[in-house]
């Protein structure tokens, strides 16, 4: 209810945000580090902009990222970042939402759907494997992997299904997902 302190802090992150935009720029995607031109990494936390509807990106910067990530695809998956070619499935199905465009989201989730077909090692759902081989990468049935359904949250009505079956009566939350631009939210191109 402190609507004079959220738009001072409101207005802070969206100028840090045109900051990062500026810094990170890196022609035809944003870099893991400022200072390292040639890097690269997934912006998977960028989901909850959209999601929160805070709209502190332009779609310009994911739909730049995501066209930059179709070109560094392995045979399973979109590493985590420039260093090395393993990912989190978790973290990919994030990344798979954030232009909010099927073929975009189909072209990142197929891999990780390739992964889980294909991995030789027969463990519970890793969440962190290498895009090359499909070999698991150490961890495994991790609560992390319910991450993968994270495109429900951007459908309102979901949300109100699942919030409307609390049990718990928990109150003092600050009201969840935020309304932002509902022409976004909660819709599919392609």
């Amino acid at each position: 209810g402190d609507h004079a302190t959220a738009d001072t802090y409101l207005q802070l992150a969206k100028g840090y945000a045109q900051r990062w935009i500026q810094l990170a720029n890196d022609g035809d995607h944003f870099r893991l580090a400022f200072d390292k031109p040639g890097t690269w990494s997934q912006k998977y936390n960028m989901v909850w902009d959209r999601i929160l509807g805070l709209n502190l990106f332009p779609r310009e910067v994911a739909q730049k990222e995501m066209g930059f990530y179709r070109k560094h695809l392995n045979r399973y998956g979109l590493p985590l970042d420039n260093r090395k070619n393993y990912t989190k499935t978790d973290w990919t199905m994030w990344t798979a939402t954030l232009t909010q465009s099927r073929p975009d989201f189909d072209a990142l989730t197929q891999l990780v759907w390739r992964f889980l077909d294909a991995t030789p090692d027969r463990v519970p759902c890793s969440d962190f494997y290498w895009t090359k081989d499909a070999f698991d990468a150490g961890m495994h049935a991790r609560p992390v992997v319910g991450g993968i359904f994270l495109a429900l949250l951007y459908n309102p009505e979901v949300w109100k299904k699942w919030a409307g079956r609390d049990k718990t009566h928990a109150s003092g939350w600050a009201p969840f997902p935020k309304t932002g631009d509902p022409s976004y939210v909660g819709k599919q191109e392609g």
